[in-house]
C-alpha cells in the first residue's frame, strides 16, 4: 500500500533515514518547517507504517562480527507448513540479518553475520541443514563490503 506524500514528507524521510537522531527542531530547520509541524508529520508517517522503526547502525567488525555470508537455501518440499517453519526458524536466529524469498533456482537468500568461519559452519551445519524442509544450502562469503547504507532512493 502506497501512502500519499508531499515534498516536505519526502525531504523529512530522506533526512531521517540518514540521521534519525536529529531533533524535530533540527529537522524543521533543514526542511523549512516548525518543530511541531515536523512532529505531526513524523507521527503521521509512523502511524501509516512508512517509518517502521528507529535504530542505530552498528559496525559489525567493531563488535567482533568479521564474517558476512550470503546463504542461498532451497527447500525440498514446498508447502505452506514448510515455509512457515523455515520463516519461524530464520526470524528467531540472531545471526540472520536479512532473509528474502526469491524467484528462480533458490527459494531464500539469507544475509548472515558471525564472528568467524567456525560459527558460520555451525549455523549452516547445525541450524539450517538439519531442518527437514531444507534440501540444499549454498553460501558465499563477502570479501569486502562496498556499500551498506540501506538508504531508499527518495527524490528530494
Amino acid at each position: 500500500m502506497s501512502v500519499a506524500l508531499d515534498g516536505f514528507d519526502v525531504k523529512l524521510l530522506a533526512i531521517l533515514q540518514e540521521n534519525a537522531a536529529l531533533t524535530n527542531a533540527e529537522l524543521g530547520g533543514k526542511i523549512g518547517l516548525s518543530a511541531s509541524q515536523v512532529s505531526r508529520r513524523r507521527q503521521k508517517l509512523e502511524e501509516a507504517g512508512v517509518i517502521r522503526r528507529y535504530r542505530a547502525a552498528l559496525d559489525p567488525e567493531a563488535l567482533g562480527l568479521a564474517v558476512t555470508a550470503f546463504v542461498g537455501v532451497t527447500l525440498g518440499a514446498h508447502s505452506k507448513e514448510n515455509a512457515r517453519r523455515f520463516r519461524d526458524m530464520v526470524t528467531a536466529m540472531p545471526e540472520v540479518q536479512e532473509a528474502h524469498t526469491l524467484t528462480g533456482d533458490l527459494d531464500y537468500m539469507l544475509k548472515i553475520v558471525v564472528p568467524d568461519l567456525k560459527t558460520l559452519s555451525r549455523v549452516i551445519n547445525d541450524d539450517l541443514l538439519p531442518q527437514e524442509a531444507v534440501h540444499h544450502v549454498r553460501s558465499s562469503i563477502a570479501m569486502d563490503t562496498l556499500k551498506d547504507d540501506n538508504l531508499l532512493p527518495l527524490a528530494r
